[in-house]
C-alpha cells in the first residue's frame, strides 16, 4: 500500500464501482519514489478545493494497476511514473504519465474535469 493520504484503490472491484459511478475521479498510479511522491502532493493539496473530485492513488506493481490503469489504451504507451489518469461520466477525459505540477495538474482538473 501506498504511504499517502488519499484514499487508495486496492481491488479490481473498487475501481470498476468508483468509474461506473460516473462520478470525477483523478487516480494517481505509481510508487513511493521520487517522480510520483510530489504528484500525490499535488492530489492531496487540491482535495480540499475540488471537492467534488475523487482524488485515488493506486499502487503501480500492484494486479488491480495491471488489469485496470496499466491497460487502458490512454497509457499503453507511458513509460514514466507515475501514470495519472482522469475520469469523467465513466470514461477517460486524461491521461498523463511522469512528474506533473501543481499548475499542470490543476489545467488538467479545470479544463476536462470541472
Amino acid at each position: 500500500m501506498l504511504q499517502t493520504n488519499l484514499k487508495h484503490i486496492e481491488t479490481v472491484d473498487d475501481f470498476d464501482k468508483l468509474v461506473k459511478s460516473g462520478q470525477k475521479i483523478a487516480v494517481v498510479c505509481g510508487r513511493m519514489g521520487p517522480m510520483c511522491i510530489p504528484v500525490y502532493g499535488v492530489m492531496e493539496s487540491l482535495e480540499s478545493k475540488y471537492t467534488d473530485i475523487n482524488f485515488r492513488d493506486m499502487l503501480f506493481d500492484s494486479d488491480v494497476a495491471m488489469k485496470t490503469i496499466r491497460s487502458l489504451p490512454e497509457t499503453k504507451n507511458f513509460s514514466g511514473l507515475p501514470f495519472t489518469v482522469y475520469f469523467k461520466d465513466g470514461k477517460v477525459v486524461a491521461a498523463t504519465s511522469s512528474i506533473q505540477n501543481k499548475q499542470q495538474v490543476k489545467d488538467i482538473i479545470e479544463s476536462k474535469l470541472v
